[in-house]
């Protein structure tokens, strides 16, 4: 039953979007809403899919989005009390040029650990350099970061694992980094700049600050444990915790950060089961104008799917693809992973408004990024469909 021939699930979506848009402290009651009500519609008026067997084939993305989300909150929790983020500012430059390096190092990050941790590392550090007064836009120019780095690397972000799986090589995706240097480089010298004037840099770390190497090691137990899982079983959720629970043996596990992280992670997988909902069979032909509109449309859509239907559908330049589904997600907080777990650390973000208003520097860089990518390197794409 089409509107201007127009599926009607894309109208339901739609208004579930403009919705958490609104209604920014309501997010979770919105988005579950809007599931119930997809699924009311695919169920008894299309009944044109299986959704029993639909939520099943999801089931373990949404496990590992879950497992992700959570565990990485007890792992900022126990990376703050390490005391690293109290230290580490000493080797920051005391002007808007710390909080640019901040980010380039959270984009180094996510080059090999996933772009949820980076991000929440990046945003734990930011806390504590800016005296708890971080700025949306600042936020904003973490999460494009953590995204950007992980856009070029096949360990760095679920949807260029699936290409390498898929048969992708890993040099191709790495042509992502092209566009990621120019990304990072615009939107974090701006967002670094606008930063510094809202709170500057705090260089001088307390006194006699000593670093809880407990804690510490089970930060690094829980990154190796992520990298590992991911590699050999592309589960990074199982690497995290069992690093999770055999770090409980070294320091007290910090529980409590589950309860404050579970609305955000159960909201992601909400939009996540109604994106999966949608009736998209395939993508628009394979082009560098089709691929440059799909980093606009991830910043609503869950990359992961776009990233499937590309796979089985073929044809495109992987490397100037990773980069469009990757960062283009960074433009609004509910798009990527990274920045709903951004949201769970910062609540503020969550109002999509001042995320656009203050981080109108995503955008540019994003099409900054793509455009000297593609003016360097050309559209090349693969002449047959990728591996499934």
């Amino acid at each position: 039953m089409p509107l201007l021939n127009i599926p009607i699930e894309f109208f339901l979506f739609a208004i579930t979007l403009l919705g958490v848009a609104i209604f920014h402290k309501r997010n979770l009651e919105v988005a579950v809403a809007g599931l119930v009500v997809i699924t009311l519609y695919k169920g008894l008026i299309t009944q044109d899919v299986d959704l029993i067997a639909h939520f099943l084939h999801e089931e373990r993305l949404v496990l590992n989005l879950l497992g992700l989300l959570l565990g990485f909150a007890i792992l900022a929790r126990h990376f703050e009390l390490s005391k690293v983020p109290d230290w580490l500012p000493r080797f920051l430059p005391d002007d808007w040029k710390g909080g640019f390096v901040l980010l380039v190092m959270v984009a180094i990050l996510s080059t090999f650990l996933d772009n949820i941790a980076a991000a929440i590392i990046g945003g734990v550090v930011a806390d504590h350099v800016y005296k708890h007064r971080v700025s949306v836009g600042y936020l904003a120019a973490i999460v494009a970061a953590s995204n950007a780095g992980g856009a070029g690397s096949v360990i760095g972000d679920t949807t260029t694992t699936m290409m390498w799986i898929a048969g992708v090589p890993a040099l191709h995706v790495a042509d992502a980094f092209i566009a990621a240097i120019v990304a990072v480089a615009f939107s974090g010298v701006v967002a670094a700049r606008a930063q510094q004037r809202y709170q500057p840099v705090t260089k001088n770390p307390p006194a006699h600050l000593h670093l809880d190497v407990g804690h510490l090691l089970i930060v690094g137990l829980i990154i190796v444990g992520a990298i590992a899982a991911n590699i050999g079983l592309d589960f990074p959720a199982a690497g995290v915790w069992a690093a999770i629970v055999l770090g409980g043996f070294i320091r007290k596990t910090p529980w409590y950060e589950v309860t404050k992280a579970i609305k955000g992670a159960l909201f992601l997988v909400s939009l996540v089961l109604s994106a999966s909902l949608m009736p998209v069979k395939e993508l628009p032909a394979p082009s560098p104008e089709s691929a440059f509109g799909l980093g606009f449309v991830s910043a609503v859509f869950d990359n992961i799917p776009l990233t499937a239907l590309a796979l089985y559908q073929g044809g495109y330049d992987w490397g100037i693809l990773a980069f469009a589904v990757g960062f283009g997600g960074s433009m609004i907080w509910f798009g990527s992973s990274a920045g709903v777990a951004m949201s769970n650390l910062y609540p503020q973000a969550k109002n999509t408004l001042i995320w656009l208003r203050e981080g109108w520097h995503v955008p540019v860089a994003y099409v900054l990024g793509f455009l000297i990518m593609y003016l360097l390197l050309g559209w090349h794409p693969d002449v047959l469909p990728a591996k499934q």
